[in-house]
């Protein structure tokens, strides 16, 4: 299996500089092709590495979550990675073979490996390989409940994964679902939903749930809002709660992408007297 990742570099002088991105008040669109060196970000306490920053907090937005798409050549990586202890991580690997110590175990990643580390853990990540590695990584400030423990660690790969097929889809629409979707300890979930061509979302999806997605694989027709919008591997999509959504697989092969979404929280009421 393969997975996308942002392959960097820069276009020539000649290539049309109006482009395909959409910034709108309901949606977000980041074609593969804006993934360049110049966009860029370096992080603290991190060697050998730059990272994607594909969405961040906004206040008007989606204000859940941030997503990073990070490439670490060989040798580079972070003994502290993360700067704030109220932050959990999702990390799916996309190639090469990281090493992540996790409290007092030590894993070898690769392709397809998927790591959830609550808040406040302790871990480490580095490329010993001599190959560069990329990897998505997701944040989100953890949501405590009174009455219940967080969530444990884990790591787990995509092919230990089942897929659900979707109801009345026919094996068209399939999810992966990292989390158990009952344990309501988790505050998010992180899924790879995959389509084979001509599978579709068949209604427009409209719900309180942010959402990034990032496409690993195939082409497809997105609805977001009121725009049917092209997307192919590498291009992320960045959607704020009650966004309608939909999508009609295209090509010859599977469409696919790594879904988050928050979930199993009451709606805040900050602000309302």
């Amino acid at each position: 299996m393969s997975y996308a990742f942002p392959k960097g570099g820069m276009m020539g002088q000649d290539a049309n500089p109006e482009g395909t991105a959409i910034f709108t008040e309901a949606y977000a669109v980041l074609p593969a092709v804006t993934h360049t060196d110049i966009v860029t970000s370096f992080l603290p306490h991190w060697e050998g590495t730059r990272a994607w920053i594909l969405a961040r907090p906004l206040s008007g937005f989606a204000e859940t979550f941030s997503q990073y798409a990070i490439e670490i050549q060989p040798e580079g990586g972070s003994m502290t990675p993360e700067v704030d202890v109220r932050a959990e991580a999702a990390l799916f690997v996309t190639h090469g073979t990281p090493t992540l110590t996790l409290g007092r175990d030590t894993y070898t990643l690769r392709a397809g490996s998927f790591v959830f580390i609550p808040a406040s853990a302790v871990w480490t990540l580095w490329n010993r390989a001599d190959m560069p590695c990329g990897i998505h990584w997701i944040r989100k400030k953890y949501q405590k409940l009174p009455d219940m423990r967080p969530p444990e660690a884990f790591v787990s790969h995509e092919d230990d994964i089942p897929s659900s097929d979707m109801p009345n889809a026919g094996g068209l629409w399939s999810t992966k679902r990292f989390f158990d979707p009952f344990d309501l300890r988790y505050d998010m979930h992180i899924n790879i939903v995959t389509f084979q061509p001509g599978g579709r979302i068949p209604f427009a999806e409209t719900h309180v749930m942010e959402h990034g997605l990032y496409v690993l694989q195939g082409t497809a027709d997105y609805l977001l809002n009121k725009d049917w919008v092209p997307v192919g591997a590498g291009d992320f999509m960045w959607l704020r709660a009650f966004c309608p959504q939909a999508c009609i697989a295209k090509g010859d092969e599977p469409f696919r992408y790594l879904l988050y979404k928050d979930v199993n929280r009451h709606a805040p009421l900050e602000g309302f007297l």
